[in-house]
């Protein structure tokens, strides 16, 4: 399996996590957005650039 591809999965499940996280944390009204705001802008760039590494990425046999 190509690293690339594999790396950008990992990413993706990471960016997943962060977003649920930070959508958790807004539904229970937590005091503390920076934090919250700082996971769920992490959480969208290692979601995007996942799906662009999977995406982009191109099957060697």
């Amino acid at each position: 399996m190509n690293v690339k591809r594999t790396f950008g999965t990992i990413l993706t499940v990471l960016g997943i996590i962060g977003l649920i996280y930070t959508g958790y944390g807004f539904v229970k009204h937590d005091n503390d957005t920076r934090s919250l705001l700082v996971a769920g802008l992490i959480g969208v760039v290692f979601f995007f650039s996942g799906i662009s590494l999977v995406k982009n990425t191109k099957d060697e046999a």
